[in-house]
């Protein structure tokens, strides 16, 4: 019966070490926004996009050009942060409003 323990052991050994790979650095933001919008916001350090949960859909955004800070547009959402980590988002034929993390 212990040889039998051994080999399983070892194969679950070999197959966890096969099938790790080092969890994704990510960061997650939760935002409230003067006009009552929430949103989630999710960024990878392996990906230049940024990731939303905007009124309840998921919604994936390019990063585009700015001149300071970050601006990320897709599917009629633009979302901009500055350096000083002011954050505006405008979406839905909305303006475009304050946001602050909560």
């Amino acid at each position: 019966m212990g040889r039998y323990k051994a080999i399983l052991w070892g194969i679950t050994i070999l197959a966890g070490m096969t099938g790790a790979r080092q969890a994704d650095a990510q960061t997650f933001r939760t935002y409230h926004c003067a006009d009552g919008t929430q949103f989630i916001v999710g960024f990878y350090d392996y990906d230049k996009r940024a990731f939303l949960q905007i009124d309840g859909e998921p919604v994936t955004l390019a990063k585009r050009l700015t001149v300071s800070g970050a601006r990320y547009s897709g599917a009629g959402i633009t979302l901009t942060i500055g350096r000083s980590g002011a954050t505006t988002v405008k979406h839905m034929k909305r303006p475009v409003t304050a946001c602050a993390v909560i």
